[in-house]
């Protein structure tokens, strides 16, 4: 199949540039000596993530049992799920360890750690913990002082074993600087470092320092004491990422193919067959320097059209309108400029979210060449 005979609306990726997304962030985990573990939340996706393992990642994040599951099934074996544990899901985590998976778990709290243990020793099982620090106050963690951070590596005794930290720089996304973000990758990484050293200080093994997301990724200087690096939205970008400017939107691999079909010529107004159903309601970049809508337009072969915006949807029609700085011809003879028929892509706001609407990708080579990959959806 060709770029030409994809109905629409589709998401696509180019697979172009998400090799060099791949290719950079790798790159850039070999120079600081750290080992990669990408976070395949944001496609669910195995062709993804096999172009990663092969660049050099070592394991995976997954934010989901499911996701864990159907990634060993196609021989990933190294797996982190980097949301906290519950009691009911330690069956499911169970008969993944037993099935060969070298599945490490995570927690925040005393209860979770000591139900994980508990679970655990009645079925002579041990599991892998690793602790989840708050380094930024931006979700869930412990702080890298707190006094229950001792007791949560005690809990994880017998049934569990402390296999590390983690912490995950959320807040990242909330900047736009250079030195914003290379300030922040360095709290992100002493934090998580000192809470290690106070777990070994007080008798704990605690091999794994994992930090992570992709703007500090790409903008620490040094991870000492750091062993890992999550990153996940890196491998397709978007637009909250291009505000960030940790990419450009030459970078963004993902992108919903749509068509235009109808007008209002009295508004500016192009209709499209792309609505949230398709793009998702995230408006991540709304409260950023640049406001996208729900989507920034581009040609079918992927030039951005700058100013043209997907400025308002309803559940399966978008509206594309000219949002740039004033020009008073620039949406003028909307019919002519964008005739019924014409092809578009449309740039996401979050990859992930707009990735979830859809039940598999479009693949586009270089060239228009185009192939299926599948994408998981489920818990």
């Amino acid at each position: 199949m060709q770029l030409q005979d994809i109905p629409t609306p589709a998401a696509l990726i180019d697979t172009a540039r998400m090799q060099h997304n791949i290719e950079r962030m790798q790159s850039r985990m070999n120079t600081l000596g750290v080992k990669f573990r990408p976070h395949v939340k944001t496609t669910k996706c195995l062709p993804v993530a096999r172009a990663q393992i092969a660049a050099g990642a070592q394991g995976i994040t997954v934010s989901t049992l499911k996701e864990a599951e159907q990634f060993f099934a196609d021989g990933v074996t190294d797996i982190l799920y980097a949301v906290g544990m519950v009691a009911t899901k330690l069956p499911q985590a169970l008969a993944l360890l037993r099935s060969g998976c070298k599945l490490t778990l995570l927690t925040d709290n005393l209860a979770s750690a000591q139900a994980i243990t508990a679970f655990g020793r009645a079925r002579a099982q041990v599991f892998d913990v690793m602790i989840e620090i708050d380094t930024d106050g931006h979700r869930s963690g412990v702080k890298p002082e707190d006094g229950s951070l001792l007791a949560i590596g005690e809990a994880l005794q017998g049934g569990a074993r402390l296999a590390g930290v983690l912490t995950h720089a959320g807040s990242s996304y909330e900047l736009s600087t250079p030195e914003a973000l290379e300030a922040l990758a360095e709290v992100e990484r002493a934090g998580c470092v000192r809470a290690a050293e106070r777990l070994r200080a007080a008798g704990f093994a605690c091999p794994i320092v994992s930090v992570g997301s992709t703007p500090t990724a790409l903008a620490a200087r040094h991870l000492e004491g750091v062993t890992e690096v999550r990153a996940g939205v890196y491998v397709l970008f978007d637009l909250v990422m291009a505000n960030v400017g940790v990419c450009t939107t030459d970078d963004v691999a993902l992108s919903v193919l749509t068509t235009v079909i109808g007008h209002q010529p009295d508004k500016g107004w192009a209709i499209v067959d792309a609505g949230w159903m398709a793009m998702s309601r995230d408006r991540g970049t709304q409260k950023q320097a640049t406001d996208y809508g729900y989507g920034q337009a581009s040609t079918e072969d992927g030039r951005v059209l700058p100013g043209w915006l997907l400025t308002s949807a309803n559940q399966e029609h978008g509206i594309l309108s000219y949002a740039g700085a004033a020009d008073a011809g620039a949406a003028a003879d909307i019919e002519a400029r964008f005739p019924i028929g014409t092809r578009l892509r449309v740039l996401p706001n979050h990859a992930c979210a707009t990735g979830a609407q859809f039940p598999e990708y479009q693949a586009i080579a270089p060239g228009g060449a185009a192939q299926t990959w599948e994408r998981f959806h489920g818990w």
